[in-house]
């Protein structure tokens, strides 16, 4: 055997070794189950409030919407749903970006009320 069989000999006989250590190392279970949290909060009324509840509910709670800040305008609401899009890969098609960013603006317009 060649000095360059031979390196490739000892190559391939680690690169199995490691492949069959990959390979008991893998977990044989099946994962727990997962179940989250009971919602704690809802998305107000307002308009276009069924655009928002598929899209922003699709991939976060409620919580995570009304704990924003009140009374932002337009262009924070389009912002916050281009960072989502962009950023975070969220599902949402063109068409629903307006009127998911109206419904934003309209219902969380003011303070809630105390």
């Amino acid at each position: 055997m060649s000095p360059r069989s031979a390196q490739i000999a000892a190559f391939l006989a680690l690169a199995t070794a490691t492949l069959a250590g990959f390979a008991v190392a893998q977990p044989s279970a099946a994962p727990p189950a997962y179940s989250p949290p009971s919602e704690t909060s809802r998305l107000l009324d307002g308009p276009d409030l069924a655009k928002a509840q598929t899209y922003c509910l699709a991939c976060h709670s409620a919580d995570y919407v009304t704990t924003q800040p009140r009374g932002m305008p337009a262009a924070f609401w389009e912002g916050e749903v281009t960072k989502m899009r962009n950023a975070y890969g969220a599902p949402i098609p063109d068409d629903a970006v307006k009127p998911i960013v109206n419904y934003l603006t309209t219902a969380y317009a003011a303070a809630p009320a105390r």
